[in-house]
């Protein structure tokens, strides 16, 4: 099981996002740095430990309708061999010294771990405390069970979010910009064979609700 040190971090993870979200084809801000604030999320554990999963709701109040992204993170002791370009930037950790922060979509274990929770396999923990389940995740699945033995992930980024295929002839949608729905929790979409859907809370505290992901055949 992951511990969850609750010390310094130098710079924060939304001082990383703030310089990182920017530079992505699916931000909707304006030409100023975003003003963000961590609105909710979840985590995944590694099996073997040595991988940190985030998935983190940051919302920009910078504009006049705040926007909710999600971040997709991956925390690790060192840099990930052939992913420089994925890298979102490094923090000094008051416990574990150094850590590269990386979009964890392109990392094998954060893609594993999240199909894995999509199958039913994986449970989804919470963001700030050891050892307890998060409960408000909700997932569902109908297809074949995943192989992924060897699998290099290869996703895509454009204005509608990112795109991941999967060695089964899926694809795999992250919403990066959520879009709250009326029901909660929110149904698999039409068409999907697969989704995880979960809530946060906006800047003025009120309970959103929208679909992380998507899975559809390719």
């Amino acid at each position: 099981m992951a511990i969850i040190h609750h010390t310094t971090l130098k710079p924060t993870k939304l001082e990383l996002l703030t310089d990182w979200l920017p530079t992505r084809p699916w931000y909707r801000g304006g030409p100023d740095a975003p003003v963000l604030t961590k609105s909710g999320g979840f985590r995944l554990e590694d099996p073997e430990g040595e991988v940190g999963i985030e998935f983190m709701v940051a919302t920009d109040t910078s504009t006049p309708e705040s926007t909710a992204y999600l971040a997709v993170l991956s925390y690790r002791g060192a840099p990930l061999d052939g992913a420089e370009h994925a890298l979102v930037g490094t923090m000094e950790h008051g416990v574990l010294g150094k850590r590269w922060v990386y979009d964890g979509c392109h990392g094998p274990v954060l893609v594993a771990e999240l199909l894995s929770l999509i199958e039913g396999k994986a449970q989804a923990h919470a963001q700030s405390v050891d050892g307890a389940l998060d409960s408000e995740v909700v997932r569902s699945y109908t297809g074949a069970p995943f192989i992924l033995d060897g699998f290099i992930p290869d996703p895509a980024d454009d204005q509608d979010g990112t795109h991941l295929r999967t060695p089964h002839g899926t694809v795999l949608h992250l919403h990066r910009v959520l879009s709250p729905l009326p029901d909660n929790p929110p149904r698999r979409p039409e068409g999907a064979i697969g989704h995880v859907a979960r809530g946060w809370q906006d800047p003025q505290g009120a309970e959103l609700t929208a679909v992380f992901m998507t899975l559809r055949t390719a």
